[in-house]
Parts: C-alpha cells; structure tokens; sequence
C-alpha cells in the first residue's frame, strides 16, 4: 500500500462562512487555522496548500475571557529608534477588529512560504455581509 500525497493542482477548494458574533477569540482562531490549513480533510498534505477559503463576519463582535480586553497589547515598530507602538485589545477592536482575527490565526499557520499562502485565503469582514455571494460558501457552525 502506498502513500496518498495531494497535489497542488488537484485541490478541491471550498468556501466556508463563519459569524464571530459572540464567540471566543482563540477557540475560533483554532478552528479557522485548521479550515485554512486543510487538517479537516482526509487528503491532508503536510507540504501542500490543502486548505478552503473561510469568510469571517462580525469580526469586531468577539469575546475574550478575563482582563484581556485591557491587558492584551499588540505591539509595532516603526523601524526607527524608539519606534515601538503598542496598543491594547480593547481599542485594536475600535480601530481595526479584522487585524485583531488575522494576528490571531496568523500565529497558528506556519511561518513560511506555505503559510503566508494559508493566510490569503482569509477574508475577515466586520459587518453581516460579504462580496463573496458567487462563491456559494457553506455556514460552518464553530
């Protein structure tokens, strides 16, 4: 019996809907990562893209447990001395609730090529809808 190995070419890509809309942070983040990296399919490749696309809406409607929405911080820097910037859950969802979704399943993909990949099939949304109607995409309860 021989081993079964995915080709780049022969992957079947699905579409897959998901409402953040009161649902933790991380436990979504972890079943986003799966879905974009392909763990739920029984083709699963290790060194190929066998992931589907997955559209996050309501994205600035998360929960976290504890003080995290003051404590977390997400951190930057402007590459010049005494750049760094930092700022807190809390006004990262004010500003830009989306980065704060992407930070998080970013960190749960490889760092490679393979994994900067992974993250464009990402669409996160902070509103209801989406451009992605054609695409016929499936509701995924998480």
């Amino acid at each position: 019996m021989r081993t079964f190995s995915a080709k780049a070419n022969e992957v079947d890509r699905k579409w897959f809907v998901v409402d953040l809309e009161g649902k933790n942070l991380g436990r979504a983040a972890v079943e986003i990562a799966k879905i974009l990296h392909g763990k739920h399919k029984p083709t699963f490749t290790p060194h190929v893209d066998t992931g589907d696309f997955v559209i996050v809406l309501n994205a600035g409607k998360i929960s976290v447990t504890g003080d995290k929405m003051v404590q977390k911080k997400y951190y930057h820097h402007s590459r010049f001395p005494g750049g760094i910037k930092e700022i807190s859950l809390e006004k990262q969802l004010e500003k830009f609730p989306e980065r704060v979704i992407e930070h998080a399943v970013r960190g749960m993909l490889p760092k490679t090529k393979l994994g900067r990949a992974m993250i464009k099939k990402l669409k996160v949304y902070t509103a209801s809808e989406h451009p992605h109607e054609a695409q016929m995409p499936e509701a995924l309860e998480l």
